[in-house]
């Protein structure tokens, strides 16, 4: 009997223990992120909800698209954009919060074929000219796209290239473009094409200089202020854990 009396108290101790390392109040989250960062926000709501015990429940699409459903009063307690001028807009409207903004990630461009050999390491393919298609996302919509287009001014190349040019939605799609073969080349981010630190088919590295930042931001919005919880994956997303994830997954800071 005083086995079974120690058995009870060693076990009502240990439910004590992990308790005391789950948040008092467990809550939901919800996000909206931009597309191309479904990979890795699905591998950091993994780690943030086993350390927090939250749960995150997140929305995958267009920044302009959430944009216009924050306008009409969607629910999202915090945005993870493909840019850095919507979640300035939002605070600037009122819809998110100040002080909240920052940088998460920046993004990098990679002109990939998925054809080996046909892009080569300095990107001269370009000025070669020797392919049908080049596809590119929506300047005017994609931050992607916007610097693939800038490339192509800086290189002088713009307007030769022109006929050539295949305009997606976005660079999710710009993608699907080229790995169908529906384009042999493209301009997509890093993160699409990388994948256990190496690139299938060919690909050039656009250099830094040539495009304006790509910078990635996160913003509390107004239904998610003064919550514990979206504070706590605010915080989770700025550290090491978090940065070392989306590092892997070929973004910069």
């Amino acid at each position: 009997m005083k086995s079974t009396g120690l058995f009870f108290v060693s076990l009502a101790a240990l439910l004590v223990g992990t308790l005391a390392t789950l948040p008092v109040h467990a809550e939901e989250i919800t996000l909206a992120v931009a597309a191309n960062f479904t990979a890795p926000m699905k591998l950091l709501a993994a780690e943030f909800e086993k350390d927090s015990g939250h749960k995150v429940v997140a929305s995958y699409g267009s920044t302009g698209k959430f944009y216009a459903q924050i306008k009409n009063g969607a629910p999202f307690q915090i945005l993870l954009a493909a840019d850095d001028e919507i979640p300035a807009k939002l605070v600037k409207e009122n819809m998110g919060v100040g002080g909240s903004q920052f940088t998460y990630a920046v993004g990098k461009l990679v002109l990939w074929s998925a054809k080996p050999g046909l892009v080569d390491s300095a990107g001269a393919v370009l000025k070669k000219g020797d392919f049908a298609h080049l596809a590119l996302a929506d300047p005017k919509l994609a931050p992607y796209g916007a610097a693939g287009l800038e490339t192509l001014k800086a290189l002088g190349i713009y307007e030769a290239l022109q006929p050539k040019l295949v305009t997606a939605e976005n660079v999710t799609q710009a993608f699907q473009f080229v790995s169908s073969g529906n384009a042999e080349l493209g301009f997509v981010a890093l993160s699409q094409v990388l994948k256990d630190g190496r690139i299938e088919g060919s690909s050039w590295l656009v250099p830094e200089n040539l495009y304006t930042q790509i910078r990635k931001d996160a913003v509390i919005l107004e239904p998610g202020k003064g919550r514990a919880a979206v504070e706590a994956l605010m915080k989770f997303l700025k550290g090491d854990k978090a940065k070392a994830i989306i590092k892997s997954f070929g973004y910069a800071f």
